[in-house]
């Protein structure tokens, strides 16, 4: 499986992107898909992640509520959209798909494929 991320960009404070992230074909049978991100200077940090099949979701802290994963599995996407974007959410994000039990969607380590990253800037 191969993943291609996209729709990264520079925004302003406050603004929306949303970003997907395209398997090359259905992972698995059960898998889950997740987003990471990495700020210039800091370690990789865990998002949001889905399961499917199903809808079992996870974010982080610092965005949940604002931010929202989905996927489309016609089309073997995830997306992820971001509101209310703030300048601490600048970084370059990464899709990855595995097959964490939902208490570990949140380590990196147990997805074995990642997508190549799209970077995301919000300016105040």
């Amino acid at each position: 499986v191969q993943l291609q991320a996209s729709g990264g960009g520079s925004v302003q404070a406050g603004d929306s992107l949303r970003l997907a992230c395209a398997a090359s074909e259905r992972p698995f049978s059960n898998y889950v898909m997740a987003w990471f991100r990495q700020a210039p200077g800091k370690a990789r940090e865990f998002v949001a992640a889905i399961r499917r099949p199903g809808s079992s979701r996870r974010y982080s802290d610092s965005v949940e509520g604002r931010f929202t994963i989905s996927t489309d599995s016609a089309k073997n996407t995830v997306y992820l959209q971001m509101n209310s974007l703030k300048p601490e959410d600048t970084a370059v994000y990464y899709c990855a798909v595995g097959r964490p039990i939902l208490s570990a969607f949140d380590q990196e380590s147990l997805y074995g494929t990642w997508g190549q990253g799209t970077l995301v800037t919000v300016s105040s």
